[in-house]
């Protein structure tokens, strides 16, 4: 049995839930109590020496950050389309998990943290650093549904969770209206599930 390392208010971790239920994969949710930083005691540490959330132990297999997870996830219980194989498509895939970990962890998800969580951050600037990577998410989705290939990839998902919260770091989102549309597709997508913000 998978177990999922968790919590229900963060995004990485919605991305790892929402994986796995688009994959119709059953899986042990263990709440980690960061508020109380059960994510740094010395038992969580031997699991991630990062002291991060999400961890997913698959049997003996331990895989930490939500990107090498989705794709772990991807490729063992997925197909090729939420992964492809061919090197140009999968690059391409693989640039937006990039743009995950990067662009968007170091705006929107940054702002969230002050308004959400009352975190000590420059919330004022990761908002100004906001407005162009939602720039180039909304021109790059104009006139496609998904951001590559003609269906949903663990592209998608990587870069879903945090792009959806942005209200919640004071974000508007009215004036990118492909990226509105966008959301809104990922979250008609079977199997889809939802986290408190979304």
């Amino acid at each position: 049995m998978i177990r999922l390392y968790d919590r229900e208010l963060s995004g990485n971790c919605h991305k790892i839930r929402l994986m796995l239920s688009l994959l119709g994969v059953e899986y042990e949710k263990v709440t980690v109590d960061t508020p109380n930083r059960e994510h740094k005691s010395p038992q969580f540490l031997k699991l991630n020496p990062l002291g991060q959330i999400p961890v997913l132990a698959d049997e003996d297999i331990v895989i930490r950050d939500s990107q090498a997870i989705l794709v772990y996830l991807a490729r063992k219980y997925g197909t090729e389309e939420w992964l492809p194989l061919y090197p140009e498509s999968m690059a391409k895939v693989m640039q937006w998990l990039s743009f995950a970990a990067n662009e968007i962890n170091n705006s929107v998800f940054i702002a969230r943290l002050y308004f959400r969580f009352q975190m000590d951050v420059d919330w004022q600037a990761a908002q100004i650093r906001s407005k162009p990577i939602l720039n180039i998410m909304n021109e790059h989705l104009q006139n496609r549904n998904w951001l590559e290939l003609e269906h949903p990839t663990i592209a998608d998902i990587a870069c879903f969770p945090y792009i959806g919260l942005a209200p919640e770091g004071k974000i508007d989102l009215e004036p990118y209206p492909h990226v509105i549309a966008w959301i809104e597709r990922i979250t008609q997508l079977p199997g889809y599930v939802n986290m408190p913000g979304l």
